[in-house]
Protein backbone atom coordinates (compact mmCIF):
# COMPACT_ATOMS: atom_id res chain seq x y z
CA UNK A 1 0.00 0.00 0.00
CA UNK A 2 1.38 3.30 -0.69
CA UNK A 3 1.84 5.85 1.62
CA UNK A 4 -0.17 9.70 1.09
CA UNK A 5 1.59 12.44 1.10
CA UNK A 6 -1.06 15.53 1.63
CA UNK A 7 0.06 18.92 -0.57
CA UNK A 8 -1.43 21.88 0.97
CA UNK A 9 -0.64 24.30 -0.75
CA UNK A 10 -4.23 25.37 -2.48
CA UNK A 11 -5.31 25.84 1.22
CA UNK A 12 -2.62 28.91 1.07
CA UNK A 13 -4.26 29.38 -2.67
CA UNK A 14 -7.23 30.65 -0.74
CA UNK A 15 -5.97 32.35 1.96
CA UNK A 16 -3.55 34.33 -0.47
CA UNK A 17 -6.65 35.54 -2.59
CA UNK A 18 -7.42 37.59 0.25
CA UNK A 19 -3.94 38.65 1.65
CA UNK A 20 -5.47 37.13 4.97
CA UNK A 21 -4.77 35.01 7.73
CA UNK A 22 -7.31 31.93 6.89
CA UNK A 23 -7.49 29.45 6.49
CA UNK A 24 -4.57 28.37 7.44
CA UNK A 25 -2.44 25.34 5.79
CA UNK A 26 -0.25 24.89 9.28
CA UNK A 27 -3.93 23.65 10.64
CA UNK A 28 -4.92 21.74 7.46
CA UNK A 29 -1.94 19.97 8.55
CA UNK A 30 -2.89 19.22 11.50
CA UNK A 31 -6.13 17.77 10.27
CA UNK A 32 -4.46 15.48 7.27
CA UNK A 33 -2.16 14.10 10.30
CA UNK A 34 -5.84 12.91 12.36
CA UNK A 35 -6.95 11.57 9.53
CA UNK A 36 -4.18 9.34 8.88
CA UNK A 37 -2.13 11.30 6.22
CA UNK A 38 1.67 9.36 6.42
CA UNK A 39 3.34 13.12 5.18
CA UNK A 40 2.45 16.58 4.44
CA UNK A 41 3.75 18.45 1.03
CA UNK A 42 4.36 22.24 0.58
CA UNK A 43 5.49 23.91 -2.66
CA UNK A 44 7.46 27.45 -1.15
CA UNK A 45 7.59 28.89 -4.83
CA UNK A 46 9.86 31.72 -5.64
CA UNK A 47 6.87 34.04 -6.67
CA UNK A 48 5.23 33.25 -2.71
CA UNK A 49 1.94 33.16 -5.14
CA UNK A 50 0.55 30.46 -1.84
CA UNK A 51 3.03 29.11 0.75
CA UNK A 52 4.74 31.08 2.80
CA UNK A 53 8.30 31.30 4.56
CA UNK A 54 6.55 31.52 7.91
CA UNK A 55 4.19 28.32 7.01
CA UNK A 56 7.30 25.93 6.44
CA UNK A 57 9.06 26.84 9.42
CA UNK A 58 5.64 27.05 11.78
CA UNK A 59 4.91 23.48 10.00
CA UNK A 60 8.96 22.21 10.74
CA UNK A 61 7.66 22.65 14.38
CA UNK A 62 4.77 21.11 14.38
CA UNK A 63 3.97 18.03 11.99
CA UNK A 64 4.54 14.50 13.37
CA UNK A 65 4.51 13.03 9.95
CA UNK A 66 7.06 13.09 6.93
CA UNK A 67 7.28 17.01 5.87
CA UNK A 68 7.86 16.91 1.98
CA UNK A 69 9.48 19.99 0.88
CA UNK A 70 8.61 20.87 -2.93
CA UNK A 71 11.12 23.45 -4.53
CA UNK A 72 13.01 24.81 -7.61
CA UNK A 73 16.93 23.72 -7.37
CA UNK A 74 17.42 27.22 -6.82
CA UNK A 75 20.26 28.99 -3.97
CA UNK A 76 17.41 31.19 -2.45
CA UNK A 77 15.21 27.51 -1.74
CA UNK A 78 18.48 25.68 -1.38
CA UNK A 79 19.41 27.96 1.77
CA UNK A 80 15.84 27.80 2.83
CA UNK A 81 15.78 24.12 3.08
CA UNK A 82 19.13 24.14 4.97
CA UNK A 83 17.95 26.55 7.32
CA UNK A 84 14.51 24.44 8.44
CA UNK A 85 15.32 20.83 7.42
CA UNK A 86 12.63 19.36 6.20
CA UNK A 87 12.73 15.23 6.05
CA UNK A 88 12.47 15.07 1.99
CA UNK A 89 12.87 18.07 -0.91
CA UNK A 90 11.50 17.48 -3.41
CA UNK A 91 13.21 19.02 -6.41
CA UNK A 92 10.66 20.55 -9.41
CA UNK A 93 10.77 22.83 -12.15
CA UNK A 94 9.40 26.01 -11.61
CA UNK A 95 7.92 29.16 -13.71
CA UNK A 96 6.70 32.05 -12.96
CA UNK A 97 3.59 32.30 -15.39
CA UNK A 98 2.52 28.28 -14.61
CA UNK A 99 -0.35 27.68 -13.00
CA UNK A 100 0.78 24.34 -11.82
CA UNK A 101 4.22 22.47 -12.23
CA UNK A 102 3.65 21.87 -15.67
CA UNK A 103 6.24 18.89 -16.72
CA UNK A 104 9.22 16.78 -15.08
CA UNK A 105 12.57 18.41 -14.07
CA UNK A 106 14.97 18.11 -17.21
CA UNK A 107 17.95 16.86 -15.12
CA UNK A 108 19.91 15.50 -18.12
CA UNK A 109 20.07 18.96 -19.49
CA UNK A 110 20.71 21.09 -15.77
CA UNK A 111 22.92 17.95 -14.45
CA UNK A 112 25.20 20.28 -12.90
CA UNK A 113 23.15 22.78 -11.48
CA UNK A 114 20.67 20.17 -9.75
CA UNK A 115 24.00 18.22 -8.19
CA UNK A 116 24.76 21.40 -6.75
CA UNK A 117 21.19 21.60 -4.83
CA UNK A 118 21.33 17.68 -4.19
CA UNK A 119 24.61 17.75 -2.87
CA UNK A 120 24.16 20.54 -0.20
CA UNK A 121 20.88 18.88 0.90
CA UNK A 122 22.09 15.48 1.28
CA UNK A 123 24.87 16.47 2.98
CA UNK A 124 22.26 18.44 5.78
CA UNK A 125 21.14 14.55 6.00
CA UNK A 126 17.78 15.78 3.81
CA UNK A 127 16.37 13.04 2.02
CA UNK A 128 16.22 14.09 -1.55
CA UNK A 129 13.88 13.15 -4.20
CA UNK A 130 13.07 14.39 -7.90
CA UNK A 131 10.20 15.60 -10.01
CA UNK A 132 10.74 13.41 -13.12
CA UNK A 133 9.20 12.26 -16.20
CA UNK A 134 8.79 8.60 -17.04
CA UNK A 135 11.81 8.55 -18.69
CA UNK A 136 14.43 5.98 -18.71
CA UNK A 137 17.36 8.63 -19.16
CA UNK A 138 15.59 11.04 -16.83
CA UNK A 139 15.84 7.88 -14.08
CA UNK A 140 19.33 7.22 -14.89
CA UNK A 141 20.30 10.48 -14.68
CA UNK A 142 18.80 10.92 -10.75
CA UNK A 143 20.25 7.83 -9.83
CA UNK A 144 23.76 9.12 -10.88
CA UNK A 145 23.26 12.12 -8.63
CA UNK A 146 22.69 9.81 -5.55
CA UNK A 147 18.89 10.60 -4.89
CA UNK A 148 16.86 8.53 -2.59
CA UNK A 149 14.05 8.70 -4.74
CA UNK A 150 12.38 9.87 -8.03
CA UNK A 151 8.77 11.13 -8.07
CA UNK A 152 6.81 9.95 -11.23
CA UNK A 153 5.23 12.99 -12.99
CA UNK A 154 1.37 11.31 -13.74
CA UNK A 155 0.32 14.24 -15.56
CA UNK A 156 -0.02 12.89 -19.12
CA UNK A 157 -2.34 10.18 -17.22
CA UNK A 158 -4.78 12.30 -15.49
CA UNK A 159 -4.80 14.05 -18.61
CA UNK A 160 -5.66 11.38 -21.00
CA UNK A 161 -8.97 11.82 -22.75
CA UNK A 162 -9.81 8.50 -23.47
CA UNK A 163 -9.45 5.11 -21.95
CA UNK A 164 -7.04 3.82 -24.54
CA UNK A 165 -4.79 7.10 -24.13
CA UNK A 166 -4.83 6.38 -20.23
CA UNK A 167 -4.08 2.55 -20.93
CA UNK A 168 -0.77 3.92 -22.72
CA UNK A 169 0.24 6.63 -20.91
CA UNK A 170 -0.60 3.87 -17.69
CA UNK A 171 1.56 1.22 -19.06
CA UNK A 172 4.30 4.11 -19.85
CA UNK A 173 4.32 4.92 -15.71
CA UNK A 174 4.76 0.83 -15.21
CA UNK A 175 7.36 0.88 -17.56
CA UNK A 176 9.20 3.62 -16.10
CA UNK A 177 8.71 2.41 -12.24
CA UNK A 178 10.71 -1.02 -13.26
CA UNK A 179 13.46 1.35 -14.82
CA UNK A 180 13.46 3.24 -11.49
CA UNK A 181 13.46 0.21 -8.98
CA UNK A 182 15.93 -1.37 -11.17
CA UNK A 183 17.80 1.27 -10.42
CA UNK A 184 17.54 1.13 -6.40
CA UNK A 185 15.29 4.27 -6.19
CA UNK A 186 12.31 4.55 -3.97
CA UNK A 187 9.40 4.86 -6.53
CA UNK A 188 7.12 8.28 -6.22
CA UNK A 189 4.32 9.41 -8.03
CA UNK A 190 1.93 12.68 -8.26
CA UNK A 191 0.31 14.66 -10.26
CA UNK A 192 -2.97 15.20 -11.28
CA UNK A 193 -4.40 12.18 -9.55
CA UNK A 194 -7.80 12.13 -8.51
CA UNK A 195 -10.53 10.12 -6.36
CA UNK A 196 -11.56 8.78 -9.57
CA UNK A 197 -8.10 8.14 -11.42
CA UNK A 198 -5.85 7.02 -8.39
CA UNK A 199 -6.80 2.97 -8.25
CA UNK A 200 -4.47 2.05 -11.00
CA UNK A 201 -1.17 4.44 -10.39
CA UNK A 202 -2.05 2.94 -6.62
CA UNK A 203 -1.79 -0.78 -8.06
CA UNK A 204 1.30 -0.22 -9.71
CA UNK A 205 4.27 -2.25 -7.85
CA UNK A 206 6.84 -0.75 -6.02
CA UNK A 207 4.69 2.27 -5.61
CA UNK A 208 5.95 3.43 -2.09
CA UNK A 209 4.24 7.15 -2.07
CA UNK A 210 1.96 9.40 -3.43
CA UNK A 211 1.71 12.86 -3.40
CA UNK A 212 -2.23 14.54 -3.97
CA UNK A 213 -2.73 17.90 -3.32
CA UNK A 214 -5.86 19.40 -5.78
CA UNK A 215 -8.67 16.87 -5.35
CA UNK A 216 -8.31 16.98 -1.84
CA UNK A 217 -8.50 19.53 -1.11
CA UNK A 218 -11.23 20.76 -3.63
CA UNK A 219 -12.95 18.04 -1.81
CA UNK A 220 -11.92 19.00 1.76
CA UNK A 221 -14.26 21.92 0.91
CA UNK A 222 -17.35 19.94 0.56
CA UNK A 223 -16.29 17.54 3.08
CA UNK A 224 -13.99 18.71 4.99
CA UNK A 225 -10.48 17.49 5.38
CA UNK A 226 -9.84 14.38 7.89
CA UNK A 227 -13.15 12.48 5.46
CA UNK A 228 -11.26 13.89 1.92
CA UNK A 229 -7.96 12.24 3.12
CA UNK A 230 -9.33 9.06 4.71
CA UNK A 231 -11.27 8.66 1.76
CA UNK A 232 -7.98 8.96 -0.54
CA UNK A 233 -6.41 6.81 1.95
CA UNK A 234 -9.19 3.83 1.28
CA UNK A 235 -9.03 4.44 -2.19
CA UNK A 236 -5.17 3.67 -2.52
CA UNK A 237 -5.47 0.62 0.20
Amino acid sequence: MPKLGVNIDHVATIRQARQTIEPDPVWAAALCELAGADGITLHLREDRRHIQDRDLRVMKETVQVKLNLEMGAEPEMTQIALDVLPDQCTLVPEKRDELTTEGGLDVVTHFDRVKTCVDQLLGAGIEVSLFIDPDVEQIRASRKLGVQAVEIHTGRYAEATSEKAQIAELNTLIDASEVALNEDLLLHMGHGLTYRNVIPIAQIQGVSELNIGHSIVARAVMVGFEMAVREMKDLIS
